[in-house]
């Protein structure tokens, strides 16, 4: 009877080894998927709400942070972030864009401007970030 209880033990230790990465690699998935969502809106939104004074990615130093959700765990446990958004403008663009540019740089007077989103999240004790960045011009 001994016997049977520590190899009971065993195989339920050697069982929750196995699953403790899965959930990672699932929580990774989550977050990438999360990630894909916010380069699709950032492609998607017009440029001129991109630049409007209430974008979701205000011009850099300013940033926005938005607590989000990022999906359920199997057995319900919700998956939490932090997305950070901030737009950096090409040091191209004309100086009122925010660059630096000139007729002789930039002829066609193009907008060129980064959208960096990044996520910030916990699996256990760690944190770890994530982030796109996408490059729309106009």
């Amino acid at each position: 009877m001994t016997f049977l209880t520590g190899l009971s033990l065993i195989l339920l230790k050697l069982s929750i080894n196995v699953t403790a990465p899965r959930q990672w690699t699932l929580q990774q998935t989550v977050s990438d998927a999360y990630l894909t969502y916010e380069k699709a809106w950032a492609q998607r939104l017009p440029f001129s709400d991109l630049l409007d004074t209430d974008s979701p990615w205000p011009q850099y130093p300013q940033k926005s942070e938005v607590q989000v959700q990022l999906g359920k765990l199997p057995g319900g446990s919700e998956i939490y972030g932090t997305v950070i958004r901030t737009r950096i403008p090409d040091s191209n663009n004309f100086p009122v864009d925010g660059g630096s540019g000139s007729i002789a740089t930039n002829p066609s007077g193009m907008k060129v401007y980064n959208f960096q989103s990044l996520l910030t999240y916990n699996v256990g004790e760690r944190k770890y970030v994530k982030s796109r960045t996408i490059v729309r011009s106009q």
